[in-house]
């Protein structure tokens, strides 16, 4: 039984996408949490998002190559970071659909206030995100 970050759809519109309230709702899925270690993240994506692999894949070897360049675990830690977020978008498929809706939508738009919109929009998600991973508190702090 894990925590779902994203309720269902609001009936208000922009741009005509649907606005997507991030109050946090229990859900009873049944794939575990975003893991931290990225063989497990990696492991995870092979279950909801096989299609991210060679991605995952790709940012890995790079960050494994700034972290020895740097001689820093930093690129790493946000390589894990920023992967287990992705898995944790992925295991909630109406979210993941609505984010890359509005990803498209942002590259296509014109009206600033409308960008606003899709930009604050795509942070709550991300960040609603981040804290289901365990990543930040509900207050926006890192842990």
């Amino acid at each position: 039984m894990g925590y779902g970050f994203l309720s269902d759809h609001a009936d208000t519109h922009s741009g005509g996408l649907h606005h997507v309230d991030c109050e946090a709702r229990h859900t009873d899925d049944a794939l575990p949490a975003a893991p931290a270690q990225p063989e497990a993240i990696r492991a995870a994506l092979a279950q909801v998002a096989l299609h991210l692999l060679a991605d995952f894949d790709r940012d890995r070897a790079a960050s494994t190559a700034h972290a020895r360049a740097e001689v820093s675990a930093v690129p790493l830690r946000a390589f894990t970071e920023a992967w287990a977020v992705e898995v944790t978008i992925a295991r909630h498929p109406e979210t993941d659909a609505r984010l890359h809706a509005l990803e498209a939508r942002a590259g296509e738009v014109t009206d600033l206030g409308e960008a606003r919109d899709i930009a604050a929009e795509i942070s709550r998600i991300r960040n609603a995100a981040a804290i289901e991973a365990g990543l930040r508190t509900a207050g926006g702090a890192a842990r």
